[in-house]
């Protein structure tokens, strides 16, 4: 067995240690309270039992009632949503472990069922995402997947409006005690939809070069940086993505643009979701290269790694830490079964989206 004393040592990252480079990776599970879409003592107990990751990244969680996509995922708008939150990170950090909250607006991956008064989503365009689902409640209390409508595209007047719901997200986010936020730039959500070339045909100064087209992603970087400090701020790039009816021309061009500013800012940590698990092209090891030299704060790669894989990119100095995704659905003692070379608990897809207890709070830990 490949042994993996990298990957369990501890690893910087703004200004805290953590104790080990095993990363749990957001991870929408749909099982926020309701009404409200308030974090519950359900969702502090799952998160809790996986506190010895180094980090927990949280499932995404909107930002506002319009950035809202599928039903049942916390927000962090409401007093009640923040002391759903509360509990939570109060739960990790008594387990030892620590937390940050990814901020999350889904632009045009959403269904007037889930906007208030039944508006139409919006977007930098007024382009629908083909071939693209949200998962909602129907009027007659039965929930399932449905199309996404065709959104509006945002008026420029409206983006410093965008901008303060994500200030106003971290600064909830810090008084319920989380160490880091995580701006949710990727998966075609709405600010990789203004990055991208074949979603965004604005003509404004947020449209066109590629530096207007990252202008919204840079000011909702620098609000936050100006509201909890870049210690604390870390960003998801999810270069060459294919779902979600995505095309960017300049998706790598973009990813290094990107790091390059982040560095500038000293941002924490530039967490990238790897393509290949959607179809994608996998990364090359030229980009990832780049993305090493380009960002000097703690590189994180995340996309069906094994810890072998993980312990061998970070032995090569290309990523500072490893995100884990569906093996930590199943395992909440991932890193101590990692440590022992134990073998892994199979997750069940079946369970992955709403419900209770099972398949969320009830797989076996090894001392069980």
């Amino acid at each position: 067995m490949t042994t993996i004393d990298k990957l369990l040592t501890p690893v910087r990252v703004g200004d805290f240690t953590l104790a080990n480079r095993v990363f749990m990776a957001p991870l929408t599970r749909s099982r926020a309270s309701q009404p409200g879409d308030v974090p519950s003592a359900l969702n502090a107990r799952y998160y809790a039992q996986r506190a010895t990751a180094g980090l927990i990244v949280t499932e995404a969680t909107q930002i506002s009632r319009q950035g809202q996509g599928y039903a049942w995922t916390p927000g962090i708008y409401s007093d009640a949503q923040e002391a759903g939150w509360k509990a939570v990170v109060d739960g990790v950090h008594a387990a030892g472990g620590a937390v940050s909250l990814q901020l999350w607006h889904v632009g045009r991956i959403s269904n007037r069922l889930l906007q208030e008064d039944g508006q139409a989503p919006v977007a930098p365009s007024a382009l629908r995402a083909v071939n693209s689902k949200s998962f909602v409640v129907q009027p007659d209390g039965t929930a399932g997947n449905a199309p996404t409508d065709t959104p509006r595209a945002l008026e420029t007047a409206e983006l410093p409006g965008i901008v303060a719901d994500y200030a106003a997200a971290a600064r909830r986010a810090v008084r319920a005690g989380f160490d880091f936020v995580e701006i949710h730039a990727a998966n075609g959500y709405l600010l990789h939809q203004f990055l991208a070339t074949g979603v965004n045909q604005r003509t404004d100064q947020y449209g066109g070069t590629l530096e207007n087209r990252a202008r919204l992603l840079l000011e909702v970087v620098d609000a936050l940086v100006a509201e909890i400090g870049a210690a604390r701020v870390g960003v998801r790039l999810s270069p060459n993505f294919v779902a979600h009816d995505i095309e960017d021309a300049e998706s790598e061009a973009a990813a290094i643009y990107l790091a390059q500013q982040f560095s500038r800012r000293k941002l924490a940590y530039l967490h990238i979701a790897e393509p290949d698990w959607v179809g994608g092209p996998a990364l090359t090891t030229e980009f990832r290269t780049a993305l090493r030299q380009a960002f000097t704060g703690a590189l994180v790669f995340c996309g069906n790694y094994t810890a072998e894989k993980a312990e061998a990119l970070i032995a090569a100095g290309t990523a500072d830490a490893v995100a884990f995704g569906r093996p930590y659905i199943a395992n909440p003692d991932l890193v101590k079964r990692f440590a022992q070379g134990a073998a892994l608990n199979t997750p069940d897809p079946s369970t992955f989206y709403g419900g209770a207890e099972q398949g969320y709070t009830d797989y076996p830990a090894l001392a069980d």
